[in-house]
C-alpha cells in the first residue's frame, strides 16, 4: 500500500498504488489471469485463484479504504452485489431498518429477494433519528441509510444514527454513492460500513459497473471477504483498473460537479415553470444544517418538478434536452437526465413512491462537468 496522505488531491492520485516492482510501471498492471502458479501445495506468493485474490483488485481495495479513511476495502461486480453481500451477514428473523427514500434497485433487492428468506425490512423516514430509534427492536441487526438519498436528496444525520446503531448492537451501513468520499466520509461519523456504486463518481466516466464496501473492523472484513469469495460477485481486473484510474481524478471532477451543481440548482429554482428543486445545498433544504456539518460540498445531484407536475410535461422535457442525455446512472463527466418513476425507481410500487414524495413528474439530474452556461441553455430551451 502507498504511504498515507492527508490532502485529498495527493491521496486520490496515490491511494493504493506504487510503481510495479518488476517493471517500474507507474500504473497498476491489469493482471488478466485466472490462476497463479504455486511453488508447492499451499506455498504461493499471496495469490491462488483470481476469484479470491487479484493484484489489480487488491490495489483498488487498498485505494478504496484509503480514500474513505477506512482500514479495509472490498470490491464487487456492482453496487447491488456489494449491497447483497451486506444483507448476507444476516439470518432469517433479523430485522433491517431502511430509509423510505432509496435507490429502486436496493428496494427491489430487499423486498423481492431477501424478504423471501425471512429477513424483515422496516422503512422509515431516517431524516429524523427519532423515527429510527422508534423502529429498533431486539431483532434489529442492520440499519441501512443513503445520505443524500436517491432521488429526493434527503439528508440523514449519520452521527446520530450511528449512536442508535451502537446502542442497538446493530451494524450501520451508509450508501455514500451520491456524496462520494470527496464530500463525505461516513466511517469518520460512526458508520460501520460504507457502500458505493463505484460505477458512479468513483469510476466517473460511465464505462464500468462496480461496487465497493469499506470498513474498519477486521472481523467484519473477514465475514464480508468470505461472502465475496464464496458467492463470487467480484469485478474483473480491467474494471478494477478503470476505477483506480477514475479515483485519481475524483477531486478535480468533484470540484466541477459542485460548481455546476450550484449553478444549475439556482437556475432551476429561479425558473418560472419549475415548482420545486431538491438540492441539499439550499439553506432551506430539510436538514441542510446536518449536510453542512457532515459534507464538504453539495455535489451535482438534484431533482425537480415542474409546476405542471404531470408525466406528459416531464416526458416532453426529458425528450427535449440536447446536452443532458436521457439515461439511467449518474456521476459521470457528462450530464444525464432521468425519470425516476419509470426508470431507476420503477420497481417501487407507485403508492409507496407517492407517499414518500416521489411523484410521477419528478425529474432527476446528474450534472456533469461541461460548461455550466451550456448546461443552463440546454435546460432553458428544454423547459421552454
Amino acid at each position: 500500500m502507498s504511504t498515507k496522505f492527508q490532502k485529498p488531491a495527493t491521496k486520490y492520485i496515490h491511494a493504493g498504488t506504487l510503481p510495479d516492482p518488476s517493471t517500474g510501471a507507474i500504473m497498476t498492471p491489469i493482471y488478466q489471469t485466472s490462476t497463479y502458479v504455486q511453488q508447492a501445495p499451499g506455498v504461493n506468493k499471496g495469490y491462488e485463484y483470481a476469484r479470491s485474490q487479484n493484484p489489480t483488485r487488491k490495489a483498488l481495495e487498498d485505494a478504496l479504504a484509503e480514500i474513505e479513511n477506512g482500514k479495509f476495502g472490498l470490491a464487487f461486480s456492482s453496487g447491488v452485489a456489494a449491497t447483497d453481500a451486506v444483507i448476507k451477514l444476516l439470518n432469517p428473523g433479523d430485522e433491517v431498518i431502511a430509509a423510505n427514500d432509496m435507490y429502486g434497485g436496493t428496494y427491489r433487492l430487499f423486498t423481492k429477494i431477501f424478504a423471501r428468506f425471512g429477513i424483515k425490512f422496516i422503512y422509515v423516514d431516517t431524516t429524523n433519528p427519532k423515527n429510527v430509534q422508534a423502529a429498533v427492536t431486539p431483532n434489529t441487526k442492520l440499519i441501512w441509510i443513503e445520505t443524500p438519498t436517491n432521488p429526493l436528496m434527503n439528508i440523514t444525520d449519520i452521527h446520530a444514527v450511528a449512536k442508535i446503531s451502537r446502542e442497538a448492537k446493530a451494524i450501520l451501513c451508509v450508501d455514500n454513492t451520491f456524496a462520494s468520499p470527496y464530500l463525505q466520509n461516513p466511517l469518520d461519523l460512526g458508520a460501520d460500513i460504507v457502500m458505493h456504486s463505484s460505477t458512479k463518481y468513483l469510476g466517473g466516466h460511465s464505462d464500468v459497473i462496480q461496487g465497493a464496501l469499506v470498513m474498519n473492523d477486521a472481523a467484519l472484513r473477514e465475514q464480508l471477504y468470505f461472502i465475496q469469495k464464496s458467492c463470487g460477485a467480484v469485478p474483473g481486473p480491467l474494471d478494477c483498473f478503470l476505477v483506480l484510474r477514475g479515483i485519481k481524478t475524483l477531486h478535480v471532477r468533484m470540484k466541477q460537479h459542485n460548481e455546476n451543481g450550484y449553478t444549475i440548482a439556482h437556475f432551476l429554482r429561479n425558473h418560472p415553470s419549475v415548482s420545486k428543486v431538491y438540492w441539499c445545498g439550499f439553506a432551506d433544504h430539510p436538514n441542510h444544517d446536518v449536510a453542512k456539518l457532515q459534507m464538504r460540498g453539495y455535489g451535482g445531484m438534484m431533482s425537480f418538478t415542474l409546476k405542471d407536475d404531470s408525466v406528459e410535461a416531464a416526458t416532453k422535457l426529458l425528450s427535449s434536452t440536447k446536452l443532458f442525455s436521457l439515461a439511467e446512472s449518474l456521476g459521470g463527466v457528462e450530464s444525464l437526465i432521468n425519470h425516476p418513476a419509470s426508470m431507476t425507481h420503477a420497481s417501487i410500487p407507485r403508492e409507496e413512491r407517492i407517499k414518500n414524495g416521489l411523484t410521477d413528474g419528478l425529474i432527476r439530474l446528474s450534472v456533469g462537468i461541461e460548461d455550466a452556461d451550456d448546461l443552463v441553455e440546454d435546460l432553458k430551451q428544454a423547459i421552454g
